[in-house]
């Protein structure tokens, strides 16, 4: 699956959940909860095969973090040769990119353009700039928006939203300083995420 660069309101509705993770996308898919397309509300009526639903499953997480079929299945793998439950060691693997902790953070407000903040160069990681989206953060790793980015409107719009919004638990941020600590591991309960992730294990074990 190559890096789609569509429209995420039209790949959210394809896939049935919220890819963005936007107040403006949920608005749309609620008033557009059906497929796109012509006879994108006829699809769906017939009862899809296992494969399919668990096809579709792994579309969705991948979709949703943005990580194309040759990551996301060496990340699969990975967690699978890791000990404990492999559904939630592979989320936790996506959580710690550092594209993905950079949205988290509030310092973009989609992994979409957290990814191009990253590539830009406008992240931190302990001081050190950091432009690979697919960076491993670990426990206790400080990110931080490069001084000379602070001043950018986006990055202030977006930590000014953040300040109304609540911060994930597994997260330490100052907007004021344009800083974050990941501290921990997030929980599967920590992630509501729409995902069952057993199918996804099921996908690639068939």
């Amino acid at each position: 699956m190559g890096r789609f660069r569509g429209s995420i309101t039209k790949l959210s509705r394809r896939e049935g959940i919220n890819l963005a993770e936007t107040e403006k996308v949920q608005k749309y898919l609620d008033r557009r909860p059906y497929a796109p397309g012509q006879h994108g509300q006829r699809r769906g009526r017939g009862r899809p095969s296992d494969y399919s639903v668990r096809l579709r499953e792994k579309q969705k997480l991948a979709r949703l973090y943005g990580v194309n079929e040759k990551q996301f299945r060496n990340l699969f793998e990975e967690a699978a040769n890791v000990p404990g439950v492999t559904g939630t060691v592979f989320l936790q693997l996506l959580e710690r990119r550092l594209d993905n902790v950079v949205f988290r953070m509030g310092f973009a407000s989609t992994r979409r353009q957290a990814r191009q903040f990253v590539g830009h160069g406008h992240v931190l990681v302990n001081g050190k700039k950091v432009d690979i989206a697919s960076y491993r953060v670990k426990i206790g790793d400080e990110i931080s928006v490069a001084e000379g980015s602070r001043s950018m409107g986006f990055i202030q719009e977006n930590m000014e939203a953040q300040k109304r919004r609540r911060t994930s638990p597994w997260i330490e941020l100052n907007p004021d300083t344009f800083t974050g600590t990941f501290v921990r591991l997030p929980a599967r309960e920590d992630l509501a995420l729409p995902i069952n992730e057993n199918f996804i294990i099921e996908y690639y074990s068939r």
